[in-house]
């Protein structure tokens, strides 16, 4: 299935005003369990970094985590990179419109071929790794253009079940992703070789999260990608299994998980 027409449909509707991007990056905070595990990275970083760093939201999409960033980290100067000029477009509107242009800017960028001159002390990575054949050569690209003491976040899927794959008959449930899922010792080898120094690798999306994804994400994309129909009834569902979903991601949260079907990276560069 491919996720990128159902993405770019709701990011039109929520398009029309700031009022309603704002509360777009709401409901995508509570419903994206992986935006639950990544800002509380986030946050305990947000306590060591200097108070003015410079960090890069790489491949941004929607711009919700540099929105965040933002109002979070009201000093840290913030690039937010995406390889689509439409999306580029979109946040640097809304980061105008809503008055955090001085400290928050989109820039069209592929990952695979740019290189900043400017120096990082965060590099956050959302979501983006699975979909880049050549991983090797943007985590370098990262490390390059890492400060040190510097960190690296990502979030991406496990050679455990993500993607929804569990046997090699599945098929990913993203038709847009080039690998299915990370194992822990492979991007730990990946980001170690790129010039990292140490790197902490945990699962995310245990058998919690796995159901609240299923519930919050899988089934309403499967029924709007059958029907637009079910706009009207996507307030109604998400009212009856919410307090479900709220539940279990909270639980997976604050649960140490032995496998799971997302990773959670920070990779750090010391001084």
């Amino acid at each position: 299935m491919h996720y990128d027409p159902i993405k770019e449909l709701l990011g039109r509707q929520f398009n029309r005003h700031p009022l309603l991007r704002r509360l777009f990056y709401t409901l995508l905070n509570i419903l994206l369990l992986r935006s639950w595990h990544v800002r509380k990275a986030l946050r305990r970083l947000g306590k060591i970094m200097q108070p003015d760093a410079c960090v890069l939201d790489a491949g941004m999409g929607f711009g919700q985590y540099s929105w965040w960033m933002a109002k979070r980290f009201p000093s840290w100067k913030i690039t937010a990179a995406d390889i689509k000029s439409d999306q580029v477009a979109d946040c640097n509107s809304f980061f105008e419109k809503t008055g955090v242009n001085r400290r928050v800017t989109a820039l069209e960028a592929d990952l695979v071929t740019w290189n900043s001159e400017e120096k990082y002390d965060m590099i956050l990575c959302v979501d983006v790794m699975e979909h880049i054949a050549e991983d090797r050569k943007v985590f370098t690209s990262f490390s390059d253009m890492m400060k040190k003491p510097g960190y690296l976040v990502i979030s991406t899927p496990s050679d455990m079940g993500g993607s929804d794959v569990h046997t090699d008959d599945d098929t990913s449930f993203i038709g847009e992703h080039v690998r299915d899922g990370y194992g822990k010792e492979e991007i730990t080898e990946k980001l170690l070789t790129a010039g990292y120094d140490n790197v902490s690798v945990t699962y995310t999306y245990g058998r919690p999260g796995s159901i609240a994804w299923r519930l919050s994400m899988k089934y309403p994309v499967i029924m709007l990608s059958a029907s637009k129909l079910f706009f009207i009834l996507l307030p109604f569902y998400y009212l009856a299994v919410m307090p479900f979903v709220l539940v279990l991601n909270g639980i997976d949260l604050h649960t140490r998980h032995d496998k799971g079907t997302g990773l959670l990276v920070v990779a750090g560069k010391n001084g």
